[in-house]
C-alpha cells in the first residue's frame, strides 16, 4: 500500500528543454527522487531538531539565570539585613557607652570615684558593673568593637543591676541622713525639699536603644538628688560648739531675771569665758546681720539655710560682715559683756523659723549623728575638689 503510494509520489519523471530547435530531457528515476527527497527530509530534520535544541538551551539559560538572579536578589537581601543588624548593632553599643557615661558621671559627681567612696558603693574589690560594664578587657568603647548581641544585653543587665544596687545603697544612707536630722528635733521632709537644687532647661527625650525612659538612671538619679538635699540639710544644722568655753551658766527656758529677780523666759544658753574669747560660728551659712539689738548688745547672726538661724550676743567685736560665707569653726567675733548682761560671757540662741528651740540638742548631738554629719562634709569636699 506505502509501496504503491510511493511509486505514485515518486514515478519517473522526464523533464524536457528545447535549446535552438533542439529538443533534450532528463530522465528522473524513482530512486533519484526519494534519494533527494530522503536527504532533503533529513536536513529538514536536522534543522528542526537545531532549532528546537536552540530554543531549549535558550529556553534554560533563561531558567538558570532566572535562578540565579532570585539568588542574587537573596544574597543581597541577607546582605541588607547583615548590614542592618551591624549597624543596629553598633548603634545599641553607642547607647550603652552613653549610659555608661551617664552612670559614671552620676559617680564621678556626687561621690568621686568608686575606690573613694567605698562606704557608698561596697568594697572595691566587688563586681558593680561601674568599673567594667562597659568595655572589653582591651578597654575600647563598645562602639568601637561593636560585640554580639547577646554580650551588649548582659552588659546593660549589668548597667541596670548596678544603678539599682547604688540607688538602694543611697537610698539607705539618705535614711541616715533623715534619721540624724530628726534627732536635731527637725523635719527631714522639709529639710530636703528647701535643699532641693533648681534645675531646668529644655526637654530632649533620651533616645537611646535600651529604653526612652530609663527606669533604673531615673531612680539613681531621684535617690542621688534626695541624698544630696538631705546632706546638705544636715550640714546647715549648727552642731558645733560656738566657742572652747565648757562652762553653760545658765541654761535655755525658765530662769530668775539677773536685773530684777522676776521669772524670765531665756531663749538660749550662756556661755562664761574670758573677754576677747574666740566666738565660733556652729555650722556653715551666711551672716545675716552684724551689729546692735537691743538687750543683747553687739551680735552676730548666721543664717544657715532651712530657716535655721544662730545667734551670737554681746559679743565685744566683729571678725564678719553682713552677707560673708562663713564655716563651721570660724571665728566670727569676740567674746564680752555688751548689752544687758552682768558680765563676760556668750549667749548663743538657735532659732527655726524665727522661734527659738534649745540649742542643747545640736551641742550635745551623738557621736553617730556627728559622723553622719562628718561622712557628709567629706563627700562634698572630696567631690568638690574632684570636679574642679
Amino acid at each position: 500500500m506505502i509501496r504503491e503510494r510511493l511509486g505514485k509520489i515518486f514515478a519517473e519523471k522526464e523533464i524536457y528543454f528545447r535549446t535552438s530547435g533542439t529538443v533534450r530531457f532528463v530522465r528522473i528515476s524513482s530512486t533519484v527522487q526519494i534519494a533527494a527527497a530522503s536527504v532533503l527530509g533529513a536536513l529538514t530534520l536536522a534543522w528542526l531538531v537545531a532549532t528546537l535544541s536552540m530554543a531549549y538551551n535558550q529556553v534554560s539559560v533563561a531558567h538558570d539565570r532566572a535562578v540565579l538572579d532570585a539568588k542574587a536578589r537573596s544574597v543581597a537581601a541577607e546582605a541588607g539585613k547583615v548590614k542592618a543588624f551591624k549597624r543596629s548593632i553598633n548603634d545599641i553599643a553607642a547607647d550603652l557607652d552613653r549610659r555608661q557615661d551617664t552612670l559614671d558621671d552620676m559617680v564621678r559627681t556626687q561621690f568621686g570615684t568608686l575606690d573613694a567612696a567605698p562606704d557608698v558603693v561596697g568594697k572595691p574589690d566587688e563586681k558593680t558593673g561601674a568599673d567594667s560594664a562597659a568595655a572589653d578587657n582591651s578597654g575600647e568603647k563598645l562602639s568601637a568593637v561593636a560585640p554580639g548581641i547577646e554580650t551588649l544585653r548582659m552588659i546593660e543587665q549589668r548597667q541596670t543591676r548596678f544603678a539599682h544596687r547604688l540607688a538602694a545603697l543611697v537610698d539607705a544612707r539618705a535614711e541616715k541622713a533623715a534619721a540624724a536630722i530628726r534627732s536635731f528635733g527637725l523635719n527631714p521632709t522639709q529639710i530636703a525639699k528647701r535643699n532641693a537644687v533648681g534645675l531646668g532647661g529644655p526637654y530632649v527625650p533620651w533616645k537611646g536603644g535600651v529604653g526612652d525612659d530609663d527606669d533604673a538612671l531615673s531612680q539613681l538619679a531621684h535617690s542621688m538628688a534626695r541624698l544630696n538635699a538631705l546632706e546638705r540639710g544636715l550640714l546647715a544644722i549648727p552642731s558645733g560648739k560656738p566657742t572652747a568655753s565648757p562652762m553653760l551658766t545658765s541654761s535655755y527656758g525658765y530662769r530668775r531675771d539677773p536685773f530684777n529677780g522676776r521669772a524670765a523666759f531665756h531663749a538660749g544658753i550662756d556661755f562664761k569665758g574670758r573677754y576677747g574669747q574666740p566666738i565660733l560660728a556652729a555650722a556653715a551659712g551666711r551672716v545675716s546681720y552684724v551689729g546692735g539689738r537691743q538687750g543683747y548688745g553687739r551680735v552676730v547672726e548666721v543664717d544657715h539655710g532651712n530657716g535655721i538661724m544662730t545667734r551670737y550676743a554681746h559679743l565685744s567685736s566683729f571678725t564678719v560682715k553682713r552677707g560673708q560665707k562663713v564655716t563651721r569653726g570660724l571665728t566670727i567675733g569676740r567674746m564680752g559683756s555688751t548689752g544687758r548682761s552682768t558680765g563676760t560671757h556668750l549667749h548663743f540662741e538657735v532659732r527655726v523659723n524665727g522661734a527659738p528651740i534649745n540649742p542643747r540638742r545640736f551641742l550635745e548631738a551623738r557621736q553617730d549623728v556627728l559622723k553622719v554629719q562628718q561622712i557628709a562634709k567629706q563627700r562634698f569636699a572630696r567631690v568638690s575638689s574632684q570636679n574642679l
